[in-house]
């Protein structure tokens, strides 16, 4: 191995080791648990094998399949607005105006606040006697009023706008570099051939864009997946579990009642459902890349 090498595995070893420890460990140890019935309110009960018995009892637990269905939905809704919203926005800041830089920063504020003070700014916004929502809805002296966080009809799209409006500008920052890295040329050559706006979108932003939309789609699906703040703050599952999403429900079964083993599950389900999406993802952004490339 010839010294270069060496170095190379040198500054890899560190981010290899937290990896190890931080993300692979507990994967694999809970994809063990979850083989195991271990409650933590009955300790006397020990830590007994029971197989494949905690994953039949979640597909015949009425709660959990009812969670799964909300965070496909959750997933299904949130993702693809995200990505287009993202791309309206970072269509406009791609062009050359005055303020654009600020207007860049200000869009990505959303996106810096941490989730926890940004749900519970939207809890206040939506809550029933004092929130802005039914302020700009109603006004101040009409005495009607609508209480989103606690109707299970608009819960799940409370929970929604408030998931877009802090993750569009993340979709907008990869579709933006991904705006950047498209040549002017061709636009130029373009322009000489007498194309309008449209078909330079039609047929050289949208094609050269496909791996950063597929990239945005990516990570946000993954993040959309995982939700769980966004919810333990805003409506703690409720109500009538409509925002019970699978990974809150894993949290309720593992920490709320001692359940680890069949909590474990929950978070393997998660785990798998995220690598799948993301293995039909990654596909995609390499032959997309691939077709980019032959194109060029």
């Amino acid at each position: 191995m010839s010294h270069s090498h060496r170095l190379a595995l040198q500054f890899l070893l560190p981010s290899f080791l937290f990896v190890l420890i931080f993300t692979l460990f507990p994967i694999v140890e809970s994809f063990h648990l979850s083989f195991y019935r271990l409650i933590l309110t009955l300790p006397w009960l020990g830590q007994k094998f029971v197989g494949w018995e905690n994953y039949r009892d979640l597909l015949t637990d009425p709660v959990a399949l009812h969670s799964l269905t909300t965070t496909l939905m959750f997933v299904a809704v949130t993702t693809p607005l995200e990505a287009l919203l993202g791309l309206g926005m970072a269509l406009v800041l791609n062009e050359s105006f005055q303020g654009r830089g600020p207007l860049r920063a200000i869009v990505l504020i959303p996106w810096a606040i941490p989730t926890v003070v940004s749900s519970q700014m939207w809890r206040f916004i939506f809550n029933d006697r004092y929130g802005l929502f039914n302020f700009f809805l109603f006004g101040d002296s009409t005495g009607l009023y609508l209480a989103p966080l606690a109707d299970p009809r608009l819960a799940p799209i409370a929970i929604m706008v408030a998931e877009i409006w802090k993750t569009t500008s993340f979709a907008f920052l990869i579709i933006l570099a991904g705006l950047q890295a498209i040549p002017n040329d061709l636009y130029e050559a373009a322009s000489i051939d007498g194309a309008t706006a449209w078909q330079k979108f039609r047929y050289i932003t949208f094609p050269l864009l496909k791996p950063a939309l597929l990239l945005a789609l990516l990570f946000r699906t993954i993040d959309a997946l995982r939700v769980f703040d966004l919810v333990f703050v805003m409506t703690q599952g409720g109500p009538a579990d409509a925002t019970n999403v699978l990974q809150f429900y894993g949290y309720k079964k593992s920490f709320a009642e001692g359940m680890i083993g069949y909590g474990s599950v929950i978070s393997v389900v998660v785990f798998f459902l995220s690598l799948l999406l993301s293995l039909i993802y990654i596909r995609s952004i390499g032959s997309r890349m691939l077709e980019t490339v032959e194109a060029r």
